[in-house]
């Protein structure tokens, strides 16, 4: 499958943050197994650094657009400034591993700043908390070179039986759930969490407790695909992520770099195949 990477984008022309990106997909129908090409805007997801000049801060992942707002927004609700008056300026430098945001803070609240130091809590909604430099953005550790083959008929049991097995979403209505299929679409094991990034990780942990092969079948998750999910399949080893939802662009360059077989907005008529579409193959799965 051809794409116009978002990466090439950023390096071709680097004022240019784009909002999205189209990759080549192919509109896989479950009821006949056909396929057809279709291109596809995928939201594009900027590693950035949040800097209170000179010490950089945070590494966030975000849409690259409104980043002056971003930055004060950030730095409000952070506590790390009080007003809006309490920001010089907002610069935004760009190098070849993403973004900066350097932000020049009134002298009181950078002494202040700097002398709290680091606190910057866990998020449901953050996969990079803890890095304060984009060269230690997460990159899984992968055997290349293998791979698995999905059946048109497992990826379609597994994505039935999802919301039966959703039982503290069926409840609440307000969880994600990570799941680990078999070969044959049967749903082995299940976790949920209010974060979509906590429920695949609980997932991980339960595979590897029981020593799974990752091999052995495919990870299904009901949330977007940003590529923190899938650096954690990679770090397990899954070698197929299947996503209810869309990815990001760089889900889909990650997942490309690793060889994973990457199906998303997976529904139960069919789903878009964004990389690994040899694998996908016609056929039930077994019973």
């Amino acid at each position: 499958m051809s794409r116009t990477s978002a990466t090439d984008v950023f390096k071709a022309d680097p004022g240019r943050r784009a909002a999205s990106v189209r990759y080549e997909a192919e509109r896989l129908r479950f009821a006949d197994g056909t396929r057809q090409r279709a291109p596809r805007d995928v939201p594009v997801e900027t590693p950035m650094t949040i800097v209170y000049a000179p010490v950089p801060f945070a590494v966030m992942v975000a849409s690259p657009q409104d980043l002056e707002d971003f930055a004060t927004g950030f730095s409000f609700t952070e506590g790390i400034i009080d007003s809006i008056d309490d920001i010089r300026s907002v610069a935004i430098e760009e190098d070849e591993a993403g973004l900066k945001l350097v932000v020049t803070l009134a002298s009181d609240k950078l002494q202040r700043h700097l002398a709290r130091g680091r606190n910057l809590a866990g998020r449901t909604g953050c996969g990079v908390c803890g890095i304060d430099d984009l060269n230690a953005l997460p990159r899984a550790a992968m055997v290349p070179g293998m791979s698995v083959d999905l059946r048109i008929g497992a990826i379609r049991r597994s994505l039935a039986q999802l919301p039966e097995r959703q039982k503290l979403n069926a409840a609440t209505g307000a969880v994600h759930a990570a799941a680990w299929c078999g070969l044959d679409g049967r749903i082995d094991a299940i976790r949920e969490d209010v974060g979509r990034h906590n429920a695949l990780d609980k997932l991980v942990g339960h595979l590897l407790r029981q020593r799974t092969d990752p091999l052995s079948g495919f990870l299904a998750i009901t949330s977007r695909c940003s590529f923190e999910m899938v650096e954690k399949a990679a770090a397990f080893g899954a070698r197929a992520l299947v996503a209810i939802s869309a990815p990001t662009s760089l889900a889909v360059e990650r997942a490309r770099s690793y060889g994973i077989t990457l199906i998303a907005l997976a529904r139960s008529d069919g789903a878009l195949v964004f990389n690994g579409g040899e694998h996908v193959l016609a056929g039930d799965g077994g019973a």
